[in-house]
């Protein structure tokens, strides 16, 4: 009688065309249309800057392992994704040595030291913004480009211009967050007619449509919203990225903020809603940063928890903290608590007989 053998192996044994290189080039594939108009809008220099982040990253992870004899994948674009996404998230006029030392910092110590790819718990992009944040706070909060012509983001907010007494000159704001930060401290001023015309003139339509185009001050790559959802769709689409992280995150984040505004009687509670989700990096955050396969849970209900907690932690920085963005801090926060929820998350298993 004739005997066949069957090989088993673990889970999963479908076969797809996507394997790691295909996925890394495809998401710096999506981050390409921000990336472009990032240099056509702030000019050369940033063309710099990304190319720096980028090729420090790759060095770095090449020497290292070439140093300590491990395999060599600096051509699997994981590398090379680092290094853009911690482009993307400094100031277009920082001096080169920045992106150079925050890609060497966050390859080596926030990839590397834990084992390589697959084995790092925070995203290594966001571990080295955090690293320059701290270490050099002027040149990553001044370095920003102005828009003499563009919108009230650029250069000053006249909000006075609408008041009928003198006061100072002009708000100045670098980013939209950091305007809507300081504005209601300023307008509590003055009486309740002078803060709705204060408001109005910042929630003018011509600095939505700024929101959403990208004519705005701000990081390298979260300027442009629809060029940002373009890429992310790209993702969704190819199922690079689980739509789950994106949508708890982008959620709860507009849920706390439209309720916090809501309750505490702001004027325009639905413009200030719409104003926080197309400013700062909360879209490059939640679609291009959460959604890290690897620093990232692996089950839906996982997925959810994480992206709650991401949108939760980012509505509490903007809100209570003295920094008017909390993207990245979020987001490496719930780092640190994946393998918690991976462990009360696991999903149910079917075929399992009751204990009596």
């Amino acid at each position: 009688m004739d005997q066949q053998i069957y090989t088993l192996s673990l889970a999963p044994h479908t076969k797809n065309r996507q394997n790691l290189p295909v996925v890394m080039w495809l998401v710096v594939l999506s981050l390409l249309p921000s990336t472009v108009f990032a240099v056509y809008t702030f000019g050369m220099h940033v063309l710099l800057v990304i190319l720096t982040a980028i090729f420090s990253a790759c060095a770095a992870e090449y020497l290292f392992r070439l140093l300590l004899k491990r395999e060599l994948t600096i051509f699997n674009g994981s590398a090379a994704i680092t290094g853009l996404l911690l482009a993307m998230n400094l100031p277009p006029m920082v001096p080169l040595w920045i992106p150079a030392v925050g890609s060497v910092f966050g390859i080596i110590i926030a990839k590397e030291l834990f084992g390589g790819l697959g084995h790092n718990i925070f995203n290594p992009a966001l571990v080295g913004r955090a690293f320059l944040m701290a270490s050099w706070p002027a040149l990553m909060t001044t370095k920003w480009i102005t828009f003499p012509n563009g919108t009230m983001f650029s250069s000053s907010f006249n909000a006075y211009s609408v008041l009928p007494q003198p006061a100072l000159d002009a708000l100045t704001g670098a980013t939209p967050l950091a305007a809507l930060k300081n504005v209601p401290a300023l307008a509590n001023s003055f009486n309740v007619h002078s803060q709705y015309n204060i408001y109005q003139t910042l929630f003018d339509i011509s600095n939505f449509k700024a929101l959403a185009i990208g004519n705005i001050g701000g990081c390298i790559g979260e300027t442009s919203a629809l060029l940002l959802l373009t890429g992310a769709l790209l993702l969704l689409f190819t199922r690079i990225i689980n739509w789950r992280i994106p949508f708890s995150y982008i959620a709860t984040f507009a849920l706390l903020i439209f309720a916090y505004y809501k309750l505490t009687g702001f004027f325009m509670p639905y413009h200030a809603l719409v104003y926080h989700l197309l400013s700062g990096g909360l879209i490059l955050g939640a679609f291009f940063m959460a959604t890290d396969m690897v620093t990232s849970p692996v089950t839906g209900k996982g997925m959810l928890v994480f992206g709650a907690g991401c949108g939760l932690l980012t509505f509490a920085i903007r809100i209570w903290g003295g920094y008017p963005e909390g993207v990245s801090y979020s987001i490496l926060l719930m780092n640190a608590a994946v393998p918690l929820i991976d462990k009360y998350c696991v999903p149910k298993i079917f075929g399992k007989r009751k204990q009596a």
